[in-house]
């Protein structure tokens, strides 16, 4: 049985090299933002102004490291690229748009 959600739930052996290659990248995404996650939690919570500034600039470094790990899936996921081409960067409301996709408007 896995530890967490990171690990893998399957055999490894039973698992094609792209999926164990997207878990990777979906393991480290949801590192990255917890990692965003828990910097933040501490820059509130901290009263010194210098260790404040470096837990965000610890947390933006993050940031960019889950933007370039969601980029390698969607360039390797063909329904993560259709979902993130679909819902990112949309003006309005998401589930106006979700709504609107689906045809419930």
């Amino acid at each position: 049985m896995p530890d967490n959600s990171t690990d893998l739930h399957v055999p490894r052996e039973s698992l094609q090299k792209k999926t164990i290659h997207l878990h990777y990248a979906i393991a480290s995404l949801m590192e990255e933002l917890e990692a965003v996650d828990w910097y933040r939690q501490r820059a509130d919570d901290t009263d010194d102004e210098e260790l404040k500034k470096i837990l965000l600039h610890n947390a933006r470094e993050e940031i960019e490291h889950a933007a370039m790990a969601l980029e390698w899936i969607r360039r390797n996921d063909a329904e993560f690229d259709a979902q993130l081409r679909e819902y990112l960067f949309v003006e309005g409301s998401i589930t106006g748009h979700e709504e609107k996709v689906e045809g419930k408007d």
